[in-house]
C-alpha cells in the first residue's frame, strides 16, 4: 500500500506558532524524508465557511495568506500537492454519502466539535438562530473524513486537539467497509513527537494559542511584534521579585522554550542572561528552569532568551516569505496546478465510493433489474 499523507489548514487568518510546533514543522520534515508517496496539503476554505459564511471575504484573502506561509515554512509544490478544498467538489459528495453513517448523537458526542462549540460562542438555545451552531460546522468531523478518505490517506499528522476528528473518520472507514466492502483506507494519526508541542498555549497562557483569542505569535509577525510578543507573555503570577523562587509548571515562556530551543542557542545567545545586577552561563534549558526554580533569574532574562530563540526560528521563514511576496501570480498557479492533481485523485475514489455502493447507474452501459 503507497504511504500517503493529507493534512492541511483553515484559511481563517496567518498561520502561527501554534500551527508550527503542532503539524506544520512536521509536515516539511516528512515532506523531505522521501518516505511518502504522496503528500496533499489542503487549504480548507469550505471548512472556514461553515462558521464564516456572512464573511466570505475573511477566506478568499487568506487562502494566499496560508499559501505564503506555507511556501516560506519550506512545503516544495515539487513533492506536496497544495490545493483549495472548494476546488475539489468531489469531497463534497462523498461527506453525503457519509453522513448516512453518523449518528447526530455521535458528533455531539465529539469533544473537538463541543470544545470549538464552546470557543465560538454558539448557543444551545433553540430559540436563538443568530447564535446556534449552522449545521455545516457541526458535520466538520465528516466533512474532515471526506477529505483524508478522497485520498486515499493512510497518515495525517495533527495536533493533539485533533485526534477525536481522526478516530471519527476510523470510525466512519470501518462502518462503510463493512457495509458496502472494502474501498476506503483507515488513516493513522501522526502526533508532534515533542510532547511541549502537543498543545502550545497561547501568550496569555490560556487555552491553545488561537486566532479568534488574540493570543498569537503569526509566522509573519515582524521581528519587533515578536518581541513585544513575547514581553508581555504571562509567566509565574508567584514569580514577584527575581530571587523569589519560580515556578515552571503553566509558565508559558518555559513551554515556549521547551518547543522551541536547542542545545545550540545557549552559547549563541549567551548575553540574554547577563544584566547589570547577576549574570549566569547555562549549557541547556535543564540549568535555566533549575536556577529559575531556585530563584535569582529574572522573568525578562528569559524573555529576552525566548524571543532571541524565536527570531532565530522566524527570521528565515520572514526572509522567504517577502521574496514570495513579490510574485503573488506565481503563487495562485501553484495553486491552480494542486488543485488539479487533487481533483483527479478525488475523482478516483468517488468511483470507487460509488461503485461500492451501487450508484454508478450507467458506468458498464448494463441495463439490470
Amino acid at each position: 500500500m503507497s504511504k500517503i499523507i493529507l493534512t492541511g489548514d483553515r484559511p481563517t487568518g496567518r498561520l502561527h506558532l501554534g500551527h508550527y510546533v503542532g503539524s506544520l514543522r512536521r509536515r516539511v520534515e516528512l515532506q523531505d524524508s522521501g518516505e511518502f508517496d504522496k503528500i496533499f496539503i489542503m487549504i480548507a476554505d469550505a471548512q472556514a465557511l461553515t462558521d464564516n459564511a456572512d464573511n466570505p471575504e475573511k477566506v478568499r484573502q487568506n487562502i494566499i495568506q496560508v499559501a505564503l506561509d506555507y511556501l516560506s515554512c519550506g512545503l516544495d509544490p515539487a513533492k506536496s500537492t497544495i490545493f483549495i478544498q472548494s476546488m475539489v467538489p468531489e469531497l463534497t459528495e462523498l461527506s453525503f454519502y457519509y453522513m448516512n453513517l453518523v449518528t447526530v448523537q455521535r458528533l455531539q458526542r465529539n469533544p473537538t466539535v463541543k470544545q470549538e462549540i464552546k470557543l465560538r460562542g454558539f448557543s444551545d438555545d433553540e430559540s436563538d438562530n443568530k447564535k446556534g451552531t449552522p449545521v455545516g460546522f457541526f458535520c466538520y468531523p465528516i466533512s474532515q473524513a471526506s477529505d483524508i478518505t478522497a485520498f486515499k490517506a493512510t497518515t495525517v499528522p495533527v495536533g493533539e486537539d485533533q485526534e477525536p476528528m481522526i478516530e471519527q473518520c476510523r470510525e466512519i472507514v470501518r462502518k462503510f467497509n463493512a457495509t458496502y466492502g472494502d474501498t476506503l483506507v483507515e488513516p493513522d494519526i501522526l502526533l508532534p513527537d515533542n510532547a511541549a508541542c502537543l498543545r502550545l498555549p497561547g501568550t496569555d497562557g490560556k487555552a491553545k494559542m488561537s486566532k479568534s483569542l488574540g493570543n498569537c505569535i503569526y509566522l509573519s509577525d515582524s521581528a519587533e511584534e515578536v518581541a513585544a510578543k513575547v514581553k508581555g507573555m504571562y509567566t509565574d503570577p508567584l514569580h514577584l521579585q527575581v530571587s523569589d523562587p519560580g515556578h515552571i509548571e503553566g509558565n508559558t515562556v518555559f513551554q515556549y522554550l521547551d518547543a522551541f530551543c536547542k542545545p545550540e542557542h545557549f552559547a549563541k545567545h549567551a548575553d540574554c542572561f547577563v544584566g547589570r545586577k547577576s549574570s549566569f552561563t547555562f549549557n541547556n534549558l535543564d540549568e535555566v528552569k533549575a536556577q529559575y526554580q531556585a530563584g535569582g533569574l529574572g522573568d525578562m532574562m528569559i524573555k529576552n532568551f525566548l524571543t532571541a530563540v524565536l527570531q532565530d526560528t522566524l527570521e528565515p521563514i520572514r526572509a522567504r516569505r517577502a521574496e514570495l511576496e513579490k510574485d503573488i501570480p506565481a503563487i495562485y498557479e501553484t495553486l491552480r496546478k494542486g488543485c488539479e492533481v487533487a481533483r483527479a485523485e478525488a475523482a478516483a475514489t468517488l468511483a470507487d465510493v460509488r461503485r461500492a455502493m451501487r450508484i454508478n447507474y450507467f458506468e458498464d452501459g448494463k441495463c439490470t433489474l
